[in-house]
Formats: C-alpha cells, sequence, structure tokens
C-alpha cells in the first residue's frame, strides 16, 4: 500500500483533527520510530499516542481514508523488524499503559496494550502471582507488544508462551470492525469475521492445518491457524497472537497470571562447552524446572566470570518451592542428576545472589552484539528452535554452517525449549556481505527445517525470516497464511511486508543509509570503534534497557524516568544521531536542532557506558555533536558561565566575600542567573574566602617518614574553590594512614566542564597542561568522582596520541581506592552510624565503587547507597529550563532514600553536584567520605580551611 504523494499535510491535519492524543509528523519524531531492535529501518509518515481505543479507532478511520498502513508499536524491543513501518505507527506506550483490573480468585488481568510487563508483575506480586512469560526485556517489552510476538521468555518450560496466557483480546482492525476475540467455537466468533470466509478456509484445509504444524513449544514464525481447529476450541485469541500487527490493533487484553513460588533456588551446572550443555538439557526437564537457560563463556564479561562455577558454558536451572529449603532440595536433586555430565555446579538460594547471575544472562542479548575482539554482530537468526532433543546435534550443524561461510556467533538462549539466541558478525555494511548474509540465512533455514524446528522460537518472523516461511511451511500453508491475513485486512493496511507477503530480507538494512566511509572527523578516540563515530553510534542495536523505569542500583537513563518519552532515553538519541549521520530524515548533519534538543535533557551521567549492554556513551557522543554543533557559532550563556567555571573561578576566589554577599541580593542573584543562563529556582553556589590550595600553602610542614609512600592530591575545581573542607579533611586523613600528600602546581584542570559543555578544544588544553605538570611517579588521589571519570576516561580518549595520557589516568584513584592500595594495613576510625545517600553517577559508571563500600563497611557506616543520578549532574541542573527534570531525578530515589535515614544518621556524597542537590532541594547537609573520617579522627572540624594542610609543588608536606 502506497501513500497517496503530497498528501502527508493533509493526513497529519485529519489525524490531529479526530485524535486526542498526540500527532507528530516533526523530523525527530519519525526518526525516533525508524527502527526497533533489528538490522532493518523503516521511514514512518507520522507517529500517534492515542489516549484510548476510541482514539485508536479514529487514527485507523483516517489512515483508511488517506489509503496509508498502521503500524501498531509497543517497547519497540522487537529483532525481526515488525516494530518497524512506512505509514503510521500508533505508540501505545505513552497513555495506552493501564492494569485496568486484576482478579486474584480468578488469576486474571485486564490489560491495555502500552502496559509494561514488570509493572503486571509487581502489581500480581502481592498476590503470589506473576506473567508467566517473561523475556529478557521484561523492564520495558510491553503486552501489547508480547501478544503481537508470542513471546515466551526464560521461564517458558514452565509457563508457556504469551499465547498460553491469553484469554480475550478486544482488536480494531484496519476496516473498522471491533472485535472480541475468545476461546469458544465458531458460533462465538465475531460477526464481522464469519463474514470474511475465514470459517470456511479453516474447514476447507483441515487435514493441512492439522500436519503442517511442528509440535514444538516454541514454534513462533508463521500465523497459528492451527488454533483454529475445532479440537483446540476455535481459539480466535490465540490465533492472533504472534500476528505482528498484521491482523488488527489489540486494545485491550485478559490474561492470566499463575501462581509465583514463594521461594526460588538456582543452580548453575558448567560444561565444557555449548553443545555439552544443550544435550544435557532434555535430562534435567523431568525434574520439573521453572528454567533451563544456556550459555557460554563468550557472552560473560570477565568481571563477572567469578560469579559463575568452572566451565565454558553453563545451564541456569532455576527451581521453585513453597519454602526456601524446598526450593533449595529441588536443586540439589538437579545438581545431583546432572553430576556425571557437568564440570561443576553451584546453587545459590539468595536472592541478591540470583539477581546478579540472572543480570549475567539477560544482558547477553546485548553483549552478544560484540564478539570477543571488538567487532560487531547482529540479529538475524537471533531465535530458531528445534526439538530439544536434537538441539545438541542442530548446535553442531550450526557452527558448521558458521564455519562455512566464515561467520562467528556465540549461541545462547532458552535450551530446555530448544531455542537458541545468537547474535553473528555479519558484515552488513557492504553488498559481498549483505549477498552472504542471504545465502547463509537460505542455508539455515533449510537446516533448521530439517532439524524439525521453527525460524523463529521467540522474536517471530518480521522482515527478517518470514520471506522463508515456505521452507519451513512449504508453498500451500503459506498460501493459506495470506488468505488468513486477508480475512482480517483486505485491504492490507496493517504493517504491511510482515508475515504474509513480505518483504524481502535484505532489503531495508538500517545501515545502507549510513556513511560509506568511516566518520574519524571527530574529537573523541572512540578506541572500541576503530576511531569511527559512526561504528559508536551503531553501538545502540535497540533493547532498550536505557527505557527501564526503574533504576535500581544503576543509573540509566535518568532523563526518559523522568519524562517517560523515547527522545530522553539513551536509545531515542542514538537513532537521532543515526538519522543524522544518514541524512534522509534529519537533514542537517551536525547543524541539526532535533538532535541538540534531544541531547538537551541528557544529564551526561554517564550511566549508559557501564549499564547499556553494548556500552553507549551518549555522554561521550553529546559532548562531541555540542563541539560540531556550536563550531564557530554562538553558544548558550550557560556554556560560558558553568562551561568555564575553572576559568572565572580564580579572579572570583579573590573577591568571593563580595560575591557572596552579593548574591543574597535577590534581584542582583536574578540579574546574575538571567545573564548566566541559570535556571531561577536555583541559590547561587558560596565561593570560599579561602581556597583549598591557599589553606595547603599556609599549613606548615608536616614531618613524615621518609619511607611513607607519596601521593599526589588532585586539588580539583570544586574543592578548590567551593568546598576546601573537603581537600583539607582528605590531607588529615591520608595522613593519618601514614601517606606523604603533595599537590600539583597550581592552574592545573581536568577539562569536566568543558567536556560536559562541547568546547572540547579548550578541554584538550587544559588536559595537557594537566600531563605536563602533574608528577608521574605515584597514584593520582582525585576527590572529586566526576573529575576523577574525567581524568581516566575523557582524557585518554581526548588526547589518545599522547601516551602520557593513558599513563596518567591508569594513576587516577579514589580516596578509597588509594586507602586500600596504599595503606592497606590502616585502620579506619569507628564511626558507628547509619548512612544514607547515593554512589555518584560518574563514579558507578566509569572507576567503580567497591573500594568505597569496603571503606565504609571498615569504618562502620551501615546501609547501602541509592542508584540512579541526583539531578544536578554539574552544570546539568544549573542551566535554565532544567529544573524540573532535575528535581524529579532526585525525587526518584536520593531524596527518599535521605528522607527515611535515622535520626543520627550520616548523608554520604562525594560528588560536589549531589551536595549541592541536597542541600537545596532536600535542606540537609551531606558529606564526603573524608569529611565523616576526618571527623572521627577528632580533628575533621578543625581549622578547616585555615590551618594544616598538604604542601604545594612537587615535594610534599
Amino acid at each position: 500500500m502506497a501513500e497517496r504523494q503530497g498528501g502527508t499535510t493533509e493526513l497529519a491535519a485529519d489525524l490531529r483533527a479526530a485524535v486526542r492524543g498526540e500527532v507528530s509528523f516533526d523530523a525527530a519524531a519519525r526518526a525516533l520510530m525508524t527502527m526497533d531492535a533489528s538490522n532493518y529501518r523503516r521511514v514512518p509518515l507520522g507517529v500517534v499516542a492515542p489516549r484510548d481505543g476510541d482514539d485508536v479507532a479514529a487514527a485507523l478511520a483516517v489512515c483508511r481514508a488517506h489509503g496509508v498502513p498502521v503500524v501498531p508499536r509497543g517497547g519497540g524491543t522487537s529483532i525481526a523488524g515488525q516494530a518497524t513501518g512506512t505509514g503510521v505507527v500508533l505508540d501505545t506506550t505513552r497513555h495506552l499503559r493501564a492494569l485496568l483490573d486484576l482478579d486474584p480468585a480468578s488469576r486474571t488481568a485486564r490489560v491495555q496494550p502500552g502496559l509494561v510487563l514488570d509493572t503486571l508483575r509487581s502489581a500480581a506480586a502481592p498476590h503470589g502471582l506473576t506473567f508467566g512469560p517473561d523475556p529478557s526485556t521484561h523492564s520495558r517489552c510491553t503486552l501489547g507488544g508480547m501478544i503481537g510476538n508470542n513471546s515466551c521468555g526464560a521461564h517458558s518450560v514452565a509457563w508457556g508462551t504469551t499465547a498460553d496466557q491469553v484469554r480475550e483480546l478486544d482488536v480494531l482492525t484496519y476496516g473498522g470492525d471491533a472485535l472480541h476475540l475468545a476461546r469458544g467455537g465458531w458460533d462465538q466468533a465475531p460477526r464481522a469475521l464469519a463474514r470474511t470466509g475465514l470459517r470456511t478456509l479453516v474447514d476447507d484445509n483441515l487435514a493441512l492445518l492439522r500436519t503442517g504444524f511442528p509440535g514444538l513449544p516454541r514454534r513462533i514464525s508463521g500465523y497459528a491457524l492451527d488454533a483454529l481447529l475445532p479440537e483446540n476450541g476455535v481459539d480466535l485469541a490465540r490465533a492472533f497472537c504472534g500476528s505482528e500487527g498484521t491482523l488488527g490493533v489489540v486494545t485491550e487484553a485478559v490474561v492470566g497470571l499463575v501462581e509465583a513460588p514463594r521461594a526460588r533456588a538456582l543452580a548453575v551446572l558448567g560444561y565444557a562447552d555449548e553443545s555439552a550443555a544443550a544435550e544435557a538439557a532434555p535430562g534435567i526437564l523431568p525434574y520439573g524446572p521453572l528454567t533451563v537457560e544456556g550459555m557460554a563463556a563468550d557472552l560473560v564479561p570477565e568481571r563477572e566470570r567469578g560469579l559463575l562455577p568452572r566451565g565454558a558454558a553453563w545451564l541456569f536451572v532455576e527451581t521453585g518451592g513453597a519454602s526456601a529449603e524446598e526450593a533449595r532440595a529441588r536443586a540439589l536433586e538437579i545438581v545431583r542428576g546432572a553430576d556425571a555430565d557437568a564440570v561443576d555446579c553451584m546453587v545459590v538460594t539468595d536472592a541478591a545472589g540470583r539477581r546478579a547471575l540472572w543480570r549475567v544472562r539477560e544482558d547477553a542479548s546485548g553483549t552478544a552484539t560484540r564478539m570477543p575482539d571488538g567487532s560487531e554482530a547482529w540479529p538475524g537468526w537471533e531465535d530458531c528452535a528445534v526439538p530439544v532433543a536434537r538441539l545438541g546435534a542442530y548446535l553442531r550443524d550450526f557452527r558448521a554452517l558458521l564455519a562455512a561461510h566464515g561467520l562467528r556467533g556465540t549461541p545462547y538462549g532458552h535450551f530446555g525449549d530448544g531455542c537458541v539466541h545468537v547474535r553473528i558478525d555479519f558484515d552488513l555494511l557492504r553488498r559481498e556481505g549483505v549477498a552472504r548474509f542471504r545465502a547463509f540465512s537460505e542455508e539455515l533455514a533449510r537446516l533448521v527445517a530439517a532439524h524439525g524446528g521453527s525460524l523463529s522460537g521467540e522474536h517471530g518472523d518480521g522482515q527478517a525470516r518470514a520471506e522463508l516461511l515456505p521452507t519451513m511451511y512449504g508453498p500451500e500453508l503459506v498460501r493459506l497464511f495470506e488468505r488468513f491475513k486477508d480475512c482480517w485486512d483486505p485491504a492490507g493496511g496493517m504493517n504491511p511486508g510482515m508475515l504474509a507477503r513480505p518483504a524481502r530480507l535484505d532489503e531495508n538494512l538500517r545501515f545502507a543509509v549510513l556513511p560509506a566511509e568511516p566518520v574519524r572527523d571527530v574529537a573523541f578516540a572512540y578506541p572500541h570503534d576503530g576511531g569511527d563515530f559512526s561504528a559508536a553510534v551503531r553501538r545502540c542495536v535497540g533493547v532498550a534497557k536505557c527505557r527501564t523505569a526503574e533504576a535500581g542500583a544503576g543509573v540509566m537513563c535518568p532523563s526518559f524516568r523522568a519524562t517517560g518519552e523515547e527522545r530522553h532515553s539513551t536509545r531515542g538519541r542514538a537513532r537521532l544521531l543515526h538519522e543524522m549521520l544518514a541524512g534522509e530524515v534529519v537533514e542537517d548533519g551536525w547543524r541539526s536542532a532535533e538532535v541538540r534538543d534531544a541531547l538537551d535533557l541528557c544529564l551526561s551521567c554517564k550511566g549508559c557506558r557501564s549499564d547499556c549492554p553494548v556500552g553507549v556513551d551518549m555522554a561521550t557522543y553529546k559532548a562531541e555533536f555540542l563541539h560540531h554543533h556550536y563550531a564557530g557559532r554562538l553558544r548558550p550563556a550557560a556554556h560560558y558561565a558553568l562551561g568555564r567555571l575553572p576559568q572565572w573561578l580564580r579572579p572570583a576566589s579573590a573577591v568571593a566575600a563580595l560575591l557572596n554577599a552579593g548574591a543574597q541580593v535577590r534581584p542582583l542573584a536574578a540579574l546574575a542567573k538571567r545573564a548566566a543562563g541559570i535556571a531561577p529556582e536555583r541559590t547561587l553556589p558560596r565561593i570560599a574566602p579561602r581556597t583549598f590550595r591557599q589553606w595547603a600553602r599556609a599549613r606548615p610542614r608536616t614531618p613524615a617518614s621518609a619511607s611513607a609512600p607519596v601521593v599526589t592530591l588532585w586539588p580539583d575545581t570544586f574543592t578548590n574553590h567551593l568546598s576546601p573542607d573537603v581537600g583539607v579533611a582528605a590531607v588529615r586523613v591520608l595522613e593519618a594512614a601514614g601517606l606523604r600528600v603533595r599537590l600539583p602546581r597550581a592552574g592545573l584542570c581536568c577539562g569536566l566542564t568543558y567536556v560536559s559543555t562541547g568546547q572540547l578544544d579548550r578541554a584538550r588544553e587544559a588536559m595537557r597542561r594537566t600531563l605536563a605538570a602533574v608528577p608521574a611517579d605515584a597514584p593520582l588521589v582525585v576527590l572529586e568522582p566526576s573529575c576523577a571519570a574525567a581524568l581516566r576516561g575523557d582524557l585518554p580518549e581526548l588526547l589518545g596520541d599522547d601516551p602520557r595520557a593513558a599513563a596518567l589516568a591508569a594513576r587516577v584513584r579514589t580516596f578509597a581506592q588509594v586507602l586500600e592500595e596504599c595503606a592497606p594495613h590502616w585502620t579506619p576510625p569507628r564511626v558507628d552510624r547509619p548512612v544514607a545517600g547515593q554512589t555518584h553517577c560518574h563514579q558507578h559508571a566509569v572507576l567503580g565503587d567497591a573500594a568505597e563500600a569496603r571503606l565504609r563497611e571498615r569504618a562502620g557506616l551501615t546501609g547501602a547507597l541509592s542508584g540512579g543520578c541526583c539531578g544536578l549532574a554539574g552544570n546539568f541542573g544549573f542551566e535554565k529550563g532544567h529544573y524540573e527534570v532535575s528535581k524529579a531525578c532526585a525525587e526518584e530515589q536520593l531524596l527518599p532514600a535521605v528522607r527515611a535515614l535515622p535520626e543520627g544518621g550520616e548523608v554520604l556524597a562525594d560528588g560536589y553536584s549531589c551536595r549541592t542537590q541536597l542541600g537545596q532541594l532536600g535542606n540537609v547537609r551531606a558529606r564526603h567520605l573524608a569529611e565523616v573520617l576526618a571527623e572521627a579522627l577528632g580533628e575533621g572540624r578543625r581549622g578547616g580551611a585555615s590551618g594544616g594542610g598538604a604542601r604545594e609543588g612537587r615535594g610534599e608536606a
């Protein structure tokens, strides 16, 4: 179906007149919906976010009148391309996301299609219930998308697929019919369907429908026509599941819930390789496990190998029970049964340990996009399924086929159901690589069929596999699929090109529009992407972990959680950068207003650098974009005022008293904030009347053992000019631990504020001065986590051609890290106090906080710090227009955690931004860990910035 030429403006106007929800036809909205988590890209005309079923019906009517196709979309995590389209995308995640009813007695729930799976599971949990299917994207995939793909997940060996749990569906067709679908025979079928000839199609082809479908629990490919057989109860709702948006739009669904075990245990079994693990899987099924998941060592990051038993591949086998003892006993029974085949085994019962292991497995969908040598790997043959008894043999044949085509991939997946996930290092950038992709796909389809399998065992056919359905089903049954589609959608308006009369599997590849040559005219080195900005942007495969509604212990992506808008997610921003490079929808390149506006609410928290399974680093991409976007142009006022903060604070310190007094005069403060582009709601920070360096110069020499280890303390801008007490406290603690402390010479800067505002030329100048001035013979202790992260990460990537950069980055240590490494036998003072606060987002992402946690424990500071981001994030929270988002980020975890702190507890925040946010929004005085320990030594308050300290210069105190 082709849209009318020149009718887009009229289409948009008619939709806005008919629909109460948002209608967006701008370049940014279209760019955000060009891709899902697959290899494919299709550019829509526009996006509609309907508010209810009436809105869906109105949008369908307008599109029908204009002859424009419609694509329903949930979380956009589909891996076969079925969530992309050329017409109007119906975004169900913005408004159609309600849990309408949950009935514990009947174990059912009525849901809207945009409801996120984890929201349903959280609501069901207090009743001892859950929704059985649970894809690894459970924190962001929607029920509508799960119905469209007939999703499964890790627990399908116990609870089946989504189709097994769907009871009723309310559906609107492209032709305008409202259908209620359920099981119950043809007499209960909607009249609108009865007149389409659907029953005749089934009755005339009973023999083919009874023999043409393989008997697999994970048979997802094609339409589920066998659900309409009389012996299967003529289940129209089940037949609709897995139709990938090609038959109609779900507006409501009644789904079944299952009893959740009160306790769970996880047996992890190690094997020599994935074939050995696959061959062991059938023997585990008689024990009645909840899951039998398999993965190989190539998918486990080195830092997480220690969580697993010995082996090169593992089975994750979960068991349940009425008590922890029962669940553990079942897991131990499986371990004993597997003892002969397994290399090693372990049983984990505590919830935290099980969560850590499941995170390893769930992140495989992103981890698998990179081969061990860093080269790219892609979906396309992500989820074939074969009979579980044939899985070992299939994997050996699959490996041989990979080798024959010169390809690589590491299988993992739902071994208990014979379903294998794999990302393969297809070359989808060049014509010969695409030809190999097609040839391999055709041969693999024949191999899967030869093993009695299904081309899709979970994610659907989409564009990736639908063309090859005749290999699995034969041409006669595929023609029935086309007739089945026509019964529901005779005009062909629902998601054309999928399942029936599909597009070719090598069309619409999302890489085809990218520049043919690498994009190397960039400031950062992108060492993990071959120096190619295009390759860095390609890292985002769309699994959308950044769209998770709760950060938990992580950080990514605070702006999305604050706004709920795709353009403010890491994935959304990566999509816009992709389209910027493509130049088709976003046409202005580095000058793009669409990309600038989407990046405006990026906090540069760096959370995606660590939390994204594929290591998308949006803070770096944002800095790169701003560097090019404002080249030779006037910048926002905040870039000059806040981005060049180190430059202004040096002269400001000389008149600190005058400036601090002026900041208390409201008209003067308001004028200053307006001129500097600072949010009017913010209080201007107080400048220290005496800097940390001034205190250090005035301090008498402190005698120290000549054999004491020397450390260089970095006097960052924030510590030096805004919170010198932190530096004073750190010196006292470091010296108490037996270390000699020295400061590098004055005037140095890590470049952080320049980087965050994209002033990368200035950042490099500052960093080069640092390289020349910092002694190379000792650890560099950095008290401010954001400055430590800049020196550890940004500096070597901006000065990649200078060998000193990597050497300096390797010497960077946090306060706790240097104590642990250089004073391992020192015993910190006991504080014995509960704590609340937040691990700085940059520390979480770049440096890690394990040493800090150990130091707190040794000092008796009990309780964990929260995840997420404080929301101030350096200049972000101070900039005009960011206050509400900044506040929402703080209210997510940090402020509630501090409010819940018992009286007498300690609020910890090593970052200046975090302390400032707590002071301005929570009226709470937070302290650096160094200040708390110094106080416990009996010296923390003595003198402040007026006595004692480290010596400036190359020598030590």
